[in-house]
């Protein structure tokens, strides 16, 4: 299973790196047409989104994937804006949504675990200090977590500290 996801991912990424870089070829190739005008527009984003779904097929966490696509597809869509001048009635509506994606799916990706090689947020960092202490303490704050060792820093001596 695992090899056969593997091979999926990069069949997937390398036909969309030939569709972002030789669209024409590859409309020759698949459909005995070369792609022109628009059409090379789209087959761009669609190999943007292989590209992608390439990534996301990976062993591995697939936010990264839609975060990779997200962000290539809204550089791609403004450099059309911007550069050809086409623009639709939708084109900056679009750019729009998939910059704000690509800005939450990069908060999530900073701040989950699940992505090899990413820090533990701030959050679980204060929640998983400190657990000896929250552990050793005695009284009605005890086995609360943070709570129990905030009531042993107030009352300095409600928990045993180990040397």
């Amino acid at each position: 299973m695992k090899v056969g996801l593997i091979f999926a991912a990069v069949a997937e990424a390398a036909t969309g790196l030939a569709l972002l870089i030789v669209p024409s070829l590859v409309g020759q190739l698949l459909f005995g047409v070369e792609f022109t005008g628009v059409t090379i527009l789209v087959a761009r984003v669609a190999g943007i989104a292989l590209i992608g779904l390439g990534v996301a097929c990976w062993p591995g966490p697939p936010l990264v994937g839609m975060l990779i696509y997200s962000a290539a597809v809204a550089l791609y869509l403004s450099y059309i804006g911007f550069a050809d001048g086409l623009t639709g009635v939708f084109l900056w509506p679009a750019v729009g949504v998939h910059v704000m994606l690509a800005a939450l799916l990069a908060r999530d990706v900073m701040r989950r675990d699940s992505v090899p090689g990413v820090q533990e947020t701030r959050r679980e960092r204060r929640r998983n200090a400190l657990p000896s202490l929250a552990h050793r303490c005695s009284g009605p704050a005890a086995g609360y977590g943070w709570l129990s060792v905030a009531a042993w820093t107030i009352t300095a001596g409600a928990c045993e500290v180990a040397a």
